[in-house]
């Protein structure tokens, strides 16, 4: 990404541009729960309404209701943190089409049969209310499908093709695809990424018109012709957890982990930060004491440390300030990947967070079918309020705990998924022994791999 394109994105002219007038506004996002929690006992908003002190309610999907793979469910809502659960949920069966080029080879037919099919779950955890993790969880499985329909028969050949057409208008064109090693695998992963950013721009046009604010992180699982793409843009995870292994699937995305792409971009861009912050970092926050002295210091370019002296400029509020769960961009977010946000702005000034965050997933890939699946073999998915008071190991341990003293048991991976939620509760259970507390909202997928290929229609 160049310094112009920001600038032109994000800096159309000096100073930073106000905030728009208010105008005629849509209708609000309403508030929901996932559509697969109907019939799950209680109403949507029963449970989230009555916030009565002590009273958090695990929700599951009701039992006659299968999720893709049978996979189990459940959440609970934060401790009176917000009004509403700000987690949402979706899954099913992504049903892509094929497409065909017309007789000129320039327009593009979609047939109405279904080419390939895959399924899909994904996880959102909202921030500045609820609505941008709503609109993702229901827009983004769409514009997957759609950027995978857009690539379907380069996912099909033995090798994607130059040309989607098929015609081959340098003879060495296959060479040089094999050359760059493209793979049907790169394609999905370009097409998770770019259903990303389409949602990320529909959930900015959607807030901006109905005149709310908001972002959410993005966790997504697509099985997909015997592999398995996660895509993660945020602080949930997703893990495999095996007799003898776990895995981590995703990796977190916070100031902490992008400080070096974080600060560079204040580099190449010094107009973000308009003068109110620093983009340096320090172990702490200087003081005026500190001018003229030599202290410890990193920039975009060092992951390791040096000395530099302090002068005025340094005093400034830094661009990424505290560590761990407190460890806050510009003041404000704990995410540095996600969806929306498209308004937010550091409190008290003009300063938008939005050049910082990137709608951009990091995708890791699963060969489902190279593994010698077990029946216990599961992947968990979780928002980060489970991962707050649960390390891998934990889980794991609860996994391996459960599941093989549940074999004939139909809904143990429902189960199983109420029982991680219980286990972030702080009841001790004698198995983590920690006995832990998450304030926050939680919500839990648990994907049995040995059930891939079982068809259920989980909407």
């Amino acid at each position: 990404m160049s310094a112009g394109w920001f600038r032109r994105r994000f800096l159309p002219g000096e100073p930073l541009p106000a905030p728009r007038p208010p105008g005629p506004r849509a209708s609000p996002v309403p508030y929901q729960r996932p559509r697969f929690l109907r019939g799950s006992g209680s109403s949507p908003g029963a449970a989230d309404a009555s916030r009565r002190p002590g009273s958090r309610p695990v929700r599951s999907p009701a039992r006659g209701r299968a999720l893709p793979w049978n996979a189990g469910y459940a959440e609970i809502i934060n401790a009176e943190k917000s009004e509403f659960n700000e987690d949402q949920a979706a899954c099913g069966k992504l049903c892509i089409r094929r497409c065909e080029f017309g007789a000129e080879e320039e327009w593009l037919t979609l047939c109405p049969e279904e080419f390939l099919t895959g399924h899909y779950w994904a996880l959102f955890d909202g921030h500045g209310g609820p609505a941008a993790a709503i609109l993702a969880a229901n827009t983004l499985h769409s514009c997957l499908r759609r950027q995978l329909e857009a690539v379907v028969e380069g996912l099909v050949a033995t090798r994607p093709p130059m040309h989607l057409s098929g015609r081959c208008i340098c003879p060495s064109d296959p060479q040089f695809v094999e050359e760059k090693d493209i793979k049907a695998e790169d394609l999905v992963i370009g097409a998770l990424e770019s259903a990303f950013q389409e949602c990320d721009e529909v959930i900015g046009r959607e807030l901006e018109a109905s005149g709310q604010v908001g972002g959410c992180t993005a966790l997504v699982a697509l099985s997909l012709q015997g592999k398995l793409y996660v895509a993660n843009a945020g602080d949930s995870r997703a893990i495999l957890v095996r007799r003898d292994e776990i895995r981590p699937l995703s990796s977190e995305f916070t100031p902490e982990t992008e400080r070096q792409r974080i600060q560079q971009l204040a580099f190449v861009c010094p107009e973000l930060l308009a003068g109110e912050f620093t983009r340096l970092e320090f172990p702490r926050r200087l003081k005026g004491d500190d001018l003229g002295q030599k202290v410890l210091f990193r920039d975009h370019h060092m992951r390791g440390w040096s000395y530099k002296r302090v002068d005025k400029s340094d005093l400034k509020y830094p661009l990424i300030h505290g560590q761990g769960r407190q460890a806050r961009l510009l003041g404000t977010l704990a995410v540095s990947r996600g969806l929306g946000d498209h308004q937010l702005r550091v409190l008290d000034t003009n300063i938008q967070l939005k050049p910082f965050l990137l709608s951009v997933p990091q995708v890791t890939v699963l060969d489902v079918d190279q593994l010698e699946l077990q029946k216990d073999d599961v992947v968990v998915m979780a928002t980060d309020g489970l991962w707050d008071v649960l390390s891998n190991e934990q889980v794991a341990w609860l996994v391996r705990s459960f599941l093989p003293g549940n074999q004939e048991d139909p809904y143990r991976f429902l189960k199983l998924a109420q029982m991680l939620i219980h286990s972030t509760q702080g009841k001790e259970d004698g198995l983590t022994g920690e006995g832990q507390v998450s304030y926050d909202d939680v919500s839990v997928f648990v994907i049995p791999l040995h059930s891939q290929g079982q068809d259920s229609s989980g909407p």
